[in-house]
């Protein structure tokens, strides 16, 4: 056998060997973060968090007025600019922009799993809104106005699972894995950061951000076992027409 055949073979052993352990590594995750949001649930709907809760929230609160937040107010006013980063329209619109750019380039497959991401996201943060029940906290001034129940944080979930799904869309673009690292980074700093935001401003509790992302996370990251399955497939029937021509 040349020796050039030789080298394509274990390179592409390589990478089947690579592509599925990071398949394993993406099914535990998703199994971990549903397991610690069915915890989670658990312990809320047990009153087990309560505490834990109030003394992460009275800790964002002045000591001399529970109702006004901790100084200095700057923190406040940037809090609540980036809270409106996980709010359903900028979502919306930073999603459509993303959208057409993989229309554009063609790129359907993610342009399909983003679609399968948002939709399917949306529906499951209000199917388990409705299903816990849990009302707002009721022991603080909130710094912005809220309707909807309380756990999961819907702005924590849809967060992990667009600005995650889309980085990590837009990273397979790169080439080096500098740049891949430093999208997906700000994307799991944004996440974080508007969790957190959602905490400091009153309008959920530590427990609600935490389940947010736990479940957003194990969505996307069961969209992205969904698209790989449909791409491997799909190479796989390629390949066997090919041969049988």
């Amino acid at each position: 056998m040349p020796v050039k055949k030789l080298i394509s073979l274990k390179d592409f052993l390589h990478e089947l060997i690579t592509k599925e352990i990071k398949v394993l590594l993406v099914i535990l995750v998703l199994l971990i973060c549903v397991l610690t949001f069915l915890e989670i649930g658990d312990a809320i709907s047990a009153g087990e968090t309560r505490q834990f809760d109030l003394s992460i929230i009275e800790f964002f609160r002045a000591e001399d007025d529970f109702n006004k937040p901790m100084e200095p107010t700057w923190v406040t006013e940037f809090m609540t600019d980036i809270t409106s980063l996980g709010g359903g329209y900028i979502l919306a619109i930073i999603t459509i922009f993303v959208s057409i750019f993989l229309i554009l380039q063609k790129r359907y497959d993610a342009f399909w799993l983003l679609l399968a991401a948002t939709i399917g996201g949306t529906l499951i943060s209000f199917w388990l809104k409705d299903i816990y029940d849990r009302e707002r906290p009721d022991l603080i001034y909130r710094l912005v106005t809220v309707t909807s129940f309380s756990f999961p944080s819907g702005h924590s979930m849809m967060s992990a699972v667009l600005y995650l799904t889309q980085a990590a869309i837009v990273a397979r673009f790169q080439r080096t894995w500098k740049i891949r690292i430093y999208i997906l980074s700000i994307a799991l700093l944004l996440t974080l950061i508007i969790g957190f935001s959602r905490v400091y401003l009153g309008v959920h509790y530590p427990t609600d951000v935490i389940g947010g992302w736990t479940i957003g996370l194990a969505w996307a990251s069961l969209c992205w076992c969904i698209a790989w399955y449909i791409q491997r497939r799909k190479r796989l029937n390629r390949k066997l027409e090919q041969e049988q021509v």
